[in-house]
């Protein structure tokens, strides 16, 4: 597999939902797109974190918006009278991510939105295994559009980027703070979903889905001789995460029952 790559063409509006600011742009295929600045927040590992879970949670079945990789030109930012968000653009010249711009959609509410048990609780589990720190009733990040549920803004997993460089440390990581999740109370027996899922997330689908982050974004952990010595961590924390028996399934399912 492989991601498109794109250009930014025209800086549409700012959507300030976000601490990272991120935006609606245009590309060069005349689409819009939500783009993700690299020069942003945590920088490049938030990008890669878009990408990898992002690309699971499609392998698995689930419906994210199509995730490319986007060129942003330096001089985009000549014509933006906010100097917030011309630095943030100077910043984050050259390469980013972006999302495909789902015009219309909602945000979900969990007040007065009922999900599909089985997708709900298919949801918890891609977040389990990616240690999806946010998708809280806060901020449930699930947009409603042409009545199916997408997932977006997947930055803030994988939240060992906010730690040390030994991923295996979080490889059997039980997930406690699943507790939180907002699809917690709609969804069924996350052990129903559970080998359905694995199975679609074989190591090759593993392997490719990493292949489509770029080097230079691995290359910027010191930590890692090289992008193949940071790709094959993803991976091996992946894979020892995939392998069953799954802790984190066994606690998510704990969560959920307190939620009955």
């Amino acid at each position: 597999m492989s991601l498109r790559t794109l250009a930014a063409v025209r800086y549409v509006t700012p959507l300030r939902e976000g601490g990272s600011l991120p935006a609606v742009v245009e590309g060069d295929d005349a689409g819009l797109y939500v783009l993700k600045f690299r020069g942003a927040g945590q920088g490049p590992n938030a990008l890669i974190a878009e990408i990898v879970v992002g690309e699971l949670a499609r392998a698995a079945g689930l419906d994210v918006p199509e995730i490319v990789l986007m060129e942003l030109p330096a001089d985009l930012a000549r014509t933006e009278p906010d100097p917030e968000i011309q630095d943030l653009l100077r910043a984050s010249a050259g390469l980013n991510v972006a999302l495909d711009y789902l015009p219309g959609a909602t945000m979900f509410d969990p007040v007065v939105d009922r999900p599909d048990a089985a997708l709900a609780a298919s949801i918890v589990w891609i977040d389990a295994l990616t240690l999806n720190v946010d998708r809280t009733a806060r901020n449930p990040n699930l947009l409603t559009w042409h009545r199916r549920l997408w997932l977006i803004d997947h930055g803030a997993a994988l939240y060992f980027h906010h730690g040390d460089s030994d991923y295996r440390k979080r490889a059997h990581d039980a997930f406690p703070l699943v507790a939180e999740h907002v699809l917690l109370p709609f969804a069924a027996t996350i052990e129903d979903v559970d080998d359905r899922l694995a199975q679609r997330l074989t190591p090759a689908i593993v392997e490719e889905i990493l292949e489509c982050v770029p080097d230079a974004w691995l290359e910027t952990d010191a930590a890692f001789a090289s992008a193949t010595a940071r790709r094959a961590a993803y991976a091996d924390f992946l894979l020892r995460r995939l392998a069953a028996p799954r802790g984190f399934v066994t606690e998510a399912e704990r969560a959920r029952t307190m939620h009955v």
